[in-house]
């Protein structure tokens, strides 16, 4: 079940493209989050969207994005590198899904994330959200109007 605006985001610890631990909580009263979760590195919408996040300083300088895959942690090295992708890259293979599972965008069937995206605010409370079909990329201005409601400007 996806976690509804208003409620508590359910807190997580992953491992990033670096191999360092990262834990949702950690941000409580320092950053809004983004979680951006995406199906496979290296597939053309996941690139296409995780470039356009790239490519927007912006709304990167208003959150912490932390993009979540069940790709494994060298795989997620890879795939930064190559695509100069500096935000997290947050490894949900082991156990496989479990992060993905705990905010309701896990296709067991796949054995990969939807495309689900979730603002968390400075106090851990779910803000925003929104689930795309696999094949179907997210409007990254729709980011950008849920961190205005944070007080974000992101003109």
């Amino acid at each position: 079940m996806t976690p509804a605006a208003g409620s508590r985001a359910p807190d997580f610890t992953a491992r990033n493209q670096h191999g360092e631990q990262v834990r949702l909580s950690d941000y409580a009263g320092r950053s809004d989050v983004v979680l951006v979760f995406y199906p496979y590195a290296f597939s053309g919408v996941c690139t296409s969207e995780l470039a356009a996040l790239r490519d927007r300083p912006d709304l990167l300088a208003a959150a912490e994005f932390l993009a979540i895959s069940c790709d494994p942690m060298f795989t997620l090295r890879a795939y930064a590198d190559a695509q100069k992708l500096e935000f997290g890259l947050l490894t949900d293979f082991w156990p496989h899904g479990a992060i993905a599972s705990s905010y309701g965008v896990f296709d067991a069937e796949r054995g990969c994330a939807l495309r689900g995206t979730f603002v968390v605010d400075q106090a851990g409370i779910v803000r925003w959200s929104v689930v795309n079909p696999i094949p179907e990329a997210r409007n990254l201005d729709d980011y950008a109007r849920a961190l205005a409601t944070l007080g974000h400007d992101l003109g």
